[in-house]
């Protein structure tokens, strides 16, 4: 089980908009913003997104290495996906694969992709079998 990942942005304040305006359609609501100095020496300044009390999902300024990365988001329904997938497109995202079965893992499996302002590719997953309610 994870308990946070990292991103490296190239321009913070535009990936915060971009990430609030597409992790909201998935609940991810919290912002958290971490002032490095209250870390160890040399801890970057951190951007924070979770839900349910806990903050997961942290981004920090840098040089991006986009191919480092796959991040697969949950969604609770083929809605969500949907959703998640049209409002990261109007955000700026490029498609990687439009919603829909991906039959090649399980029938059940509902995913679209995208890739991020910086080339990160993002999935949002539906798996009826684990998500659903």
């Amino acid at each position: 089980m994870l308990d946070h990942i990292l991103l490296t942005v190239t321009e913070i304040e535009r990936s915060i908009a971009f990430y609030e305006r597409v992790l909201s359609i998935l609940g991810i609501t919290a912002r958290l913003d971490y002032d490095g100095r209250d870390g160890p020496p040399s801890h970057p300044d951190l951007k924070g997104f979770g839900a349910n009390g806990r903050m997961f999902f942290w981004l920090r300024a840098g040089t991006a290495a986009p191919g480092a990365v796959h991040v697969g988001f949950v969604a609770d329904s083929e809605a969500m996906v949907d959703a998640a997938h049209a409002q990261a497109l109007a955000a700026g995202a490029t498609e990687i694969h439009p919603p829909g079965p991906q039959l090649h893992y399980d029938p059940r499996y509902y995913a679209a992709q995208v890739r991020d302002l910086d080339g990160h590719s993002l999935e949002f997953v539906f798996k009826s079998w684990q998500h659903g309610s």
